[in-house]
């Protein structure tokens, strides 16, 4: 294994207890330190299962999951959430505890911070997510989009090596889009990995792409390259719409965002 490989899945497959069908095929891929990398791909295809091989939640029942160079096979969920950090699709799946507060440290707690910086830490966390005044309160009377917030601000909070999260985006406007991503952007782990269906927040935030078709990996390159090669629309994913502008303009840079497509049209003024 790479000194610098934080995952890496090889010849992974899975088929959920009492089921003969494979939902994932032989799946291999690495993820180095200092990736940034999006799962995309249609709802079935297989994401949320890979991000579940990556904390132990699931193991395989043919090939390997490392993580950190540690097989997850030979691990505790338990020991893997130190070093894995996962953010659930669905945040009535992950928040537990009585208030916000409580749930924001509980993880601390567990792993034995000291209490001041449990404190610094809680009140950063909530008041980046825009959940401070919600800190006495239960997560659970807390709407769709902030029990989110909390779910993510629970992980994030602790700094693990390694960030996962399914669909981080769901349920946000465009400020707390845009405050996620800066905070992915800013994240001083080893990784982050997000499986999501917002391809204009991958286009902005990440810079590999791994596409899941069926269970299995059907593309994995740069973002650039993989939304412009026709991928997209290969695997029956909807491309952004400045990725659609700019082929109709025939731009060779491959814009990603707005910010890009306008530099693209004042270039083309120039000339």
């Amino acid at each position: 294994m790479s000194r610098l490989s934080v995952v890496e899945f090889k010849e992974v497959r899975y088929r959920y207890p009492l089921s003969d069908y494979e939902v994932l095929k032989g799946v291999t891929f690495e993820i180095k330190r200092g990736d940034k990398v999006a799962l995309i791909g249609t709802n079935g295809s297989g994401k949320t299962t890979i991000l579940k091989h990556m904390n132990g939640l699931l193991k395989p029942y043919s090939g390997n999951v490392f993580i950190d160079g540690v097989n997850t096979r030979s691990v505790k969920v338990s020991d893997l959430a130190r070093k894995v950090g996962m953010v659930f699709q669905n945040p009535n799946q992950q928040l537990f505890a009585q208030t916000c507060w409580e749930e924001v440290t509980f993880a601390m707690r567990n792993f034995r911070f000291p209490e001041e910086e449990i404190s610094k830490r809680a009140e950063a966390a909530l008041k980046s997510f825009g959940l401070w005044n919600y800190r006495n309160e239960s997560p659970f009377l807390l709407s769709a989009g902030e029990k989110k917030r909390l779910g993510l601000a629970s992980v994030f909070v602790y700094e693990p090596k390694v960030l996962v999260m399914d669909e981080p985006t769901s349920g946000q406007d465009v400020a707390q889009k845009k405050k996620i991503g800066e905070l992915i952007q800013s994240f001083k782990g080893d990784a982050v990995i997000v499986s999501t269906h917002d391809l204009d927040f991958v286009a902005r935030y990440f810079e590999r792409v791994l596409i899941v078709e069926d269970g299995r990996l059907a593309a994995d390159g740069q973002v650039r390259e993989i939304f412009y090669d026709g991928s997209l629309e290969k695997f029956g994913l909807l491309e952004p719409q400045v990725v659609t502008i700019s082929k109709g303009l025939g731009f060779r840079d491959n814009p990603l965002t707005v910010e890009d497509l306008v530099n693209e049209l004042k270039e083309v003024r120039k000339g």
